[in-house]
């Protein structure tokens, strides 16, 4: 038996510095003015011209080249086939924990798609509509399991990226509000000839084990690139806090508001409940369904405090 000793530690990944990212970028211009950063901002985690400039001004290069090579390919194929097909989306999956700010790369990643120089016209999708309607979880006892994998339509998932990598000209998505926080039953979101889709959620890069009712095809399989935002916990649990106290002051005030009983919380009692929620549902997530999924992204978003990146990681081709 021959035992073989590795110098240094296996990795799928190449790890790039902060300082050693910013340093890819074919461009010093800030493409995204002050007032269009403050718009594309969530609720709690800030944009700066330092991040856009020095973090996703080189990612958006990066998705540029490879949805350029998949178009090059699309052409390649078809004159070796000798037939003539409509180039479908180039999807983006954005996938990390609730909390991680996932949500503000994504529509950043679309500012700065919509700035290519084809002018794509890129839709961005959130998996937060494809959950079950309140009537239906509470109906399955699975209002306190809300993100978790079986609260997910994922049949319904499964068929509009389907119809997206079809070539449909015309999709509907479901749209999810989080002030009702429920679907929003009449209402969609219209996508019409995209050439970009981003599909941000939790769940993105998760695959379906357990329910043999759903074929073997995963959200990921119809992803052309894919991305994890990533952070220690223990900065998440500290965003998710100020987020929920920020949102006790803002819409949760709100008569319409689902937490709307939670708006006189003090902030000791805010931070109670939220920490609670966290400990008994978000954070579990985390660790049994959303981090375990990591390993399976194209590159790797990893966070400090104050949401600023601090590493990237490519996979290795």
């Amino acid at each position: 038996m021959v035992t073989i000793k590795q110098a240094t530690p296996l990795s799928a990944y190449t790890v790039f510095s902060r300082e050693e990212w910013a340093k890819l970028s074919e461009t010093t211009t800030d493409l995204l003015s002050a007032s269009e950063r403050t718009k594309l901002e969530g609720i709690y985690d800030s944009i700066s011209a330092e991040e856009v400039s020095e973090i996703y001004l080189p990612l958006s290069q990066l998705l540029y080249m490879h949805m350029t090579h998949s178009v090059n390919l699309h052409q390649h194929v078809n004159h070796f086939l000798q037939k003539k097909t409509k180039k479908v989306p180039f999807v983006i999956g954005v996938a990390g924990s609730v909390s991680v700010g996932k949500s503000t790369t994504a529509r950043l990643i679309q500012a700065l798609a919509k700035r290519w120089p084809n002018s794509p016209n890129v839709a961005l999708v959130t998996t937060d509509g494809f959950l079950y309607p309140n009537a239906v979880l509470e109906e399955r006892g699975l209002m306190k399991r809300k993100g978790f994998p079986e609260s997910y339509d994922i049949n319904r998932l499964i068929h509009f990226l389907y119809q997206l990598k079809s070539g449909c000209a015309y999709i509907e998505a479901p749209v999810y509000s989080h002030l009702t926080y429920d679907i929003l039953s009449d209402t969609v979101q219209k996508i019409e000839e995209p050439d970009v889709v981003i599909v941000e959620g939790i769940n993105v890069l998760q695959v379906n084990k357990k329910d043999r009712r759903i074929p073997h095809v995963f959200v990921s399989d119809f992803f052309d690139f894919s991305i994890y935002v990533d952070a220690e916990e223990d900065d998440i649990l500290t965003w998710y806090i100020e987020r929920f106290k920020l949102l006790r002051n803002t819409a949760f005030q709100q008569p319409e508001s689902f937490f709307h009983r939670y708006r006189h919380l003090s902030d000791s009692e805010a931070v109670e409940f939220a920490t609670d929620i966290w400990t008994t549902i978000n954070g579990i997530n985390l660790e049994k369904n959303i981090r375990p999924t990591r390993h399976r992204a194209d590159l790797i978003l990893k966070k400090e405090a104050g949401h600023r990146v601090s590493e990237v990681r490519i996979k290795k081709m």
